[in-house]
C-alpha cells in the first residue's frame, strides 16, 4: 500500500483530499504545520507528499527543499498562486508536479496515480550512487570505489533505511522498527548498536571517526549530507 502524507493547513481541504483518495486505498499521514510535517518525514519513509506551499509555521518551498537533500520522494503543491514564477520556483527545487487551488479532486486523483506509477517503475532499478560509493539493492552489489563490500541482510536494510533518509536524524526505536519489523518488540537495542558500528567498520575509513554515519546522542543516528552525497 503506498504511503502519502499531506501536509496542508486547511483542515477542510485536508480531510477532503485524504476522503477523495482514500477510495484508491492508499494510507494517509496528515499534518498541518511545518514542524509536524519534519517529525513525520523522520519517522517514515513516504511515496508520494503533497505540500502545501504557504504553511502556517514556514514555507512549503523551504520544506521541498530540505526533502530534496536526502529523498527523491516525489512531491505535488498545492497553492492559491498561479504566478509563474512561483511554479517556476517549485519545480527547479524538485517538485514533480504543481496544482492551483481550486482544484479538482478528481484530476488531483488522476496526478497521484500517474506519478507513483512512474515512481514505482522507476525504483525496480533500485541503484544509488553517492560520491564514491554504489549501492545496488536489487543485485544487493555494493562498491566503496573499485572495492567490493559484502553487507549481511541486516546491514542492508540499516544501509538502505539511512540513506533513503539521509540528512534526516532516525531515531534508534525507528531504525529497530523498520529493520527488524515484526520482531521489532523482542530486538535488544544493542543489536542496532552491533550492527552499526559493523556497516561504519565496511563503509568509513575511520570507524572511529565515521564520516557518513553519524550518531546523534540520546535519538539516534543519521547519513549525513555533504558535497559528496
Amino acid at each position: 500500500m503506498n504511503k502519502i502524507l499531506v501536509i496542508e493547513d486547511d483542515v477542510a481541504l485536508n480531510n477532503g483530499i485524504v476522503l477523495s483518495l482514500k477510495q484508491e486505498n492508499y494510507d494517509f499521514t496528515q499534518s498541518f504545520t511545518f514542524k509536524e510535517a519534519e517529525k513525520y518525514l523522520s519517522e517514515t519513509e513516504f511515496d508520494l507528499i503533497i505540500l502545501d506551499v504557504n504553511l502556517p509555521d514556514g514555507n512549503g518551498f523551504d520544506l521541498c527543499k530540505k526533502i530534496r537533500q536526502y529523498s527523491s520522494t516525489p512531491i505535488i503543491f498545492l497553492t492559491a498562486n498561479d504566478m509563474e514564477i512561483d511554479v517556476v520556483t517549485g519545480l527547479e527545487l524538485g517538485a514533480d508536479d504543481y496544482i492551483t487551488k481550486p482544484f479538482s479532486l478528481m484530476i488531483l486523483r488522476a496526478r497521484v496515480s500517474v506519478l507513483l506509477r512512474r515512481t514505482k517503475r522507476i525504483s525496480s532499478d533500485d541503484k544509488i550512487i553517492i560520491g564514491h560509493f554504489v549501492f545496488d539493492f536489487d543485485s544487493m552489489s555494493f562498491y566503496k570505489g573499485n572495492d567490493k563490500i559484502e553487507l549481511s541482510k541486516t546491514e542492508q536494510k540499516l544501509l538502505k533505511v539511512l540513506i533513503k533518509n539521509r540528512g534526516t536524524v532516525l531515531t534508534r526505536s525507528s531504525l529497530i522498527d523498520k529493520i527488524w519489523t515484526d520482531d521489532a518488540e523482542y530486538v535488544d537495542e544493542n543489536a542496532l548498536s552491533v550492527t552499526v558500528k559493523r556497516l561504519r567498520d565496511k563503509l568509513e575509513d575511520n570507524p572511529v571517526k565515521p564520516q557518513y554515519i553519524q550518531t546523534v546522542y540520546g535519538i539516534g543516528y543519521t547519513w549525513v549530507v555533504d558535497k559528496h552525497g
